[in-house]
């Protein structure tokens, strides 16, 4: 859901979080501010607010050693642990830059509801009943209800017991049964069920999007439906680069080691499971060229002679070859091959990668093929 006008906004991940008392729950929000912003002096998730000032959750005595944040870039999650009922409220992100009234709310926010867990841990697959009685003569029937919000509810069940034989996490919510007979009726008490289950395949992706620059900042994000909220690892091949209780993983300055497919593990008490591989294509300029002359030993005068240039690029470089006080190149591509030697091809040669808009010269002229007039000839290095 965004939030905001223009160059403003917040989004959030999700809207509406039910909780279980003395459990921990995440929310997650992106921002986005003008392009001519440079800088962020503040950004603090609130759910106070009072002629204009804001309580930054951070120093709120209710939640004082709860609640921790993870802002990334222009990401930024709210961690709240050992939750209370008090903490039910609608939690909102807030962001300052360096310009005057440069302030903006992401409104409206996340509506956190706080519930007390039923009598026993409820784990998706297992077999769970909910049962209704009351004292009433003539007897009661009974009725169950899944309530749905604004004064929607769903007709379940006209038994006094209601079963799930295979509870699943979709089943997660608030029920309540009525008891009535030609007397009168009553509602009972709601009922929270809080369904834990394992992660489920996470999401993962790269920013930015498009082409990446050796030095750049990069952002790794994995994501992962679970209740509780799950623990990530990210690997890059089979090397673990970060575990974390947020599955973001940050590169300040990328560099062309850092290229290749990289994954990430979601895991909670009731499982784990991999996401599917991510690449991280690394541009970079050309590395420092090295260059070769084929033969290596005399070469004789009327023979071929192939130079061969290669650097690590990405993406791969162009070759450019000249010879040394001559303004014109003598040949493109990777390998310069001259078929027939002669006296006027000697001097020394030197070897030009490009890819725009860098540019890397060989280390000085690097090799000199020298032809005697003897017929005889060598290839020495500068």
């Amino acid at each position: 859901v965004i939030q905001g006008q223009d160059d403003w906004g917040v989004t959030y991940s999700s809207t509406e979080i039910y909780a279980l008392k003395g459990s921990t729950v995440d929310m997650s929000c992106t921002y986005r501010y003008p392009s001519t912003v440079q800088r962020v002096k503040n950004r603090f998730w609130f759910t106070k607010e009072s002629k204009d000032v804001y309580t930054d959750l951070r120093t709120d005595p209710q939640y004082s050693g709860r609640v921790q944040y993870n802002c990334v870039n222009n990401n930024c999650t709210l961690r709240i642990t050992d939750l209370r009922e008090s903490d039910s409220a609608e939690y909102k992100f807030r962001f300052i830059i360096d310009q005057e009234d440069g302030k903006y709310s992401g409104l409206p926010g996340v509506t956190l509801t706080v519930k007390v867990s039923p009598s026993a841990e409820i784990v998706e697959g297992s077999s769970v009943s909910l049962t209704c009685s009351s004292d009433a003569n003539p007897a009661a029937k009974y009725t169950w209800y899944k309530n749905k919000g604004n004064a929607d509810r769903h007709l379940l069940s006209k038994e006094p017991q209601l079963v799930f034989s295979s509870i699943q996490s979709s089943d997660s919510g608030e029920y309540y049964c009525t008891a009535e007979n030609e007397l009168w009726g009553k509602m009972s008490k709601y009922i929270y069920i809080n369904v834990t289950y394992a992660p489920r395949l996470p999401s993962v992706s790269v920013s930015p999007s498009v082409e990446i620059v050796e030095g750049s900042s990069v952002t790794l994000t994995c994501s992962s439906y679970s209740n509780p909220a799950a623990n990530y690892t990210w690997y890059k091949e089979k090397q673990k680069l970060l575990r974390g209780q947020t599955g973001i993983y940050h590169f300040s300055s990328i560099s062309s080691e850092d290229r290749g497919n990289s994954s990430c593990k979601s895991e909670n008490q009731y499982g784990e499971i991999m996401s599917s591989s991510v690449s991280v294509d690394v541009q970079y300029t050309p590395r420092l060229p090295s260059v070769s002359v084929s033969p290596s030993a005399e070469i004789v005068e009327g023979s071929s002679v192939t130079l061969t240039c290669s650097s690590d690029a990405n993406p791969a470089a162009n070759y450019t070859w000249y010879k040394e006080n001559g303004d014109s190149p003598k040949a493109s591509g990777q390998i310069f091959t001259i078929t027939d030697v002669r006296a006027e091809h000697r001097g020394n040669y030197s070897s030009v990668n490009a890819k725009s808009p860098f540019t890397k010269l060989c280390n000085g002229w690097t090799k000199c093929v020298r032809v005697f007039g003897t017929g005889k000839s060598r290839v020495a290095e500068q």
